[in-house]
């Protein structure tokens, strides 16, 4: 087994964790970088965010089949 495959289970296990140690990854990469690639780093946040529900879904047998391909806002 991967290490992505364990963090997927994880992920799916523990959603609300998850989230909290994306926010603080985040704020961390922006602390270091002093603000540079804000931009960046929030859009990565934002797509790990948005996988971690993703796998909430799957886990409470939401969405079935994938990424859908087209943003949601």
């Amino acid at each position: 087994m991967s290490v992505m495959d364990k963090l997927k289970g994880m992920v799916g296990k523990n959603e609300e964790k998850a989230g909290e140690a994306v926010d603080k990854a985040t704020s961390y990469a922006d602390e270091k970088t002093g603000g540079k690639h804000s931009d960046k780093i929030d859009q990565a946040g934002q797509k790990a965010h948005d996988y971690i529900d993703g796998q909430s879904e799957k886990s409470q047998g939401g969405q079935q089949g994938g990424e859908s391909g087209g943003k949601q806002q």
